[in-house]
């Protein structure tokens, strides 16, 4: 049986000396980065802790500056005002670096995984040394350019990721067993945390985005292939198989067109950018680009929208399947190729509904930014996740 993996940081000295929160005062202190500022009568009801209770376990947070009071203010209720808990988002500082076949793209964040900065690094090629180097690059000239020092460094890449680091599989960079955690830990001296980039994406919405209303919910990402990730009772689902792309062969289409590996019809033939462009491309005899293949579709261009009219239907499809078979009612479609959720909407949704119970609670559909950005906004969460609470 798989088991549901931590994700622990690469840093040598909190390796030895791990002063990590308990599982209550991570909790608070997660819900007060989420949520604040908020009063500790409404965390309180949220933990199910009484109000000493909860002020007993925020005083640590506060003694060592990881919460901070605001000012005096009325929460709506009789009696006399309150202090807000909240987080300093700007006490700390975190990169997150997202790797593809030919480029790096990064962001420097703040506490909240807000964008402060971005940049990007084309890769001359893809061995080891190179995006080493070009990821403590891109550390030196974010930091330098905001004039902060780094907290920690998130990356994320296509691929399986063991949870010490190590990219145990990444076909489109030719890699196998690279430790790259410890070489970047080893070359930037910061704690470093390597994760899979749809389960990096499913984190940054855990604690940032749709996870701020839903303890469960699934995202599926669509672009050079196609993702699928899953955060349960608010934990983000990592698990021995996390990184294989199980997600991008499943069937959708009997009919559909083949796939790289053979498989008819399948998320990765039916949704993914390679395969809409080689389609359209092959019925006009000429090279077709994504952008192209929206405006083919949106003039009318008849195999232009055929193809895209079978994509959205699959997606449906895919969005059902992921509700029915997870028992999630909140969905994150996102990834460089997820334009075509506009294009194909009602086509998507028709194939939703008619996959789903008619009883079923509804499905919402959140749609994240195509941009890289978002990305490497993935990567940086997933250090959030892991360094933000280290006191």
């Amino acid at each position: 049986m798989n088991t549901v993996y931590p994700l622990p940081a690469l840093n040598a000295e909190q390796q030895q000396n791990p002063a990590v929160l308990t599982d209550s005062a991570l909790e608070l202190a997660r819900k007060v980065l989420v949520r604040g500022p908020i009063s500790r009568g409404e965390l309180a009801l949220e933990m199910k802790l009484s109000v000493a209770s909860l002020t007993r376990l925020s005083k640590p947070l506060l003694d060592s500056g990881i919460l901070v009071e605001g000012d005096l203010v009325a929460d709506g209720t009789v009696g006399r005002p309150v202090r807000l808990l909240d987080v300093s988002s700007g006490s700390a500082h975190f990169l997150g670096v997202k790797v593809t076949g030919d480029s790096l793209q990064a962001v420097l964040t703040d506490l909240r995984a807000t964008v402060l900065a971005d940049a990007s690094r084309p890769l001359a090629d893809t061995s080891v040394d190179a995006v080493v180097e070009g990821i403590a690059g891109l550390a030196g000239e974010l930091g330098a350019g905001a004039g902060v020092e780094l907290t920690g460094l998130g990356v994320s890449l296509g691929g399986q990721v063991r949870p010490d680091g190590v990219v145990h599989r990444a076909p489109f960079l030719a890699w196998s067993d690279v430790p790259l955690g410890a070489l970047l830990a080893d070359r930037l001296q910061l704690p470093v945390v390597v994760d899979n980039d749809v389960t990096a994406l499913v984190a940054a919405e855990q604690w940032f985005g749709a996870g701020r209303a839903a303890a469960d919910f699934a995202v599926i990402t669509v672009g050079a292939g196609v993702g699928y990730g899953l955060a349960m009772r608010n934990h983000v689902i990592r698990t021995a198989d996390t990184g294989l792309g199980l997600g991008g062969h499943f069937p959708l289409d009997p009919r559909g067109p083949l796939c790289m590996e053979g498989h008819r019809g399948c998320s990765t033939a039916m949704l993914s950018i390679p395969s809409i462009c080689a389609q359209i491309a092959a019925a006009l005899g000429e090279p077709v680009s994504y952008d192209r293949a929206l405006e083919l579709a949106a003039g009318g261009n008849r195999v232009a929208g055929a193809v895209f009219d079978a994509a959205g239907t699959a997606l449906g499809k895919l969005i059902a399947a992921a509700a029915n078979l997870a028992m999630v009612n909140t969905v994150v479609l996102g990834g460089e190729g997820v334009a075509m959720f506009a294009a194909t909407e009602a086509a998507v949704r028709a194939a939703l509904a008619s996959d789903r119970d008619p009883e079923a609670e509804p499905v919402t559909l959140r749609v994240a930014s195509s941009d890289f950005t978002e990305w490497a906004r993935g990567a940086a969460a997933v250090a959030i996740q892991d360094q933000a609470f280290v006191v």
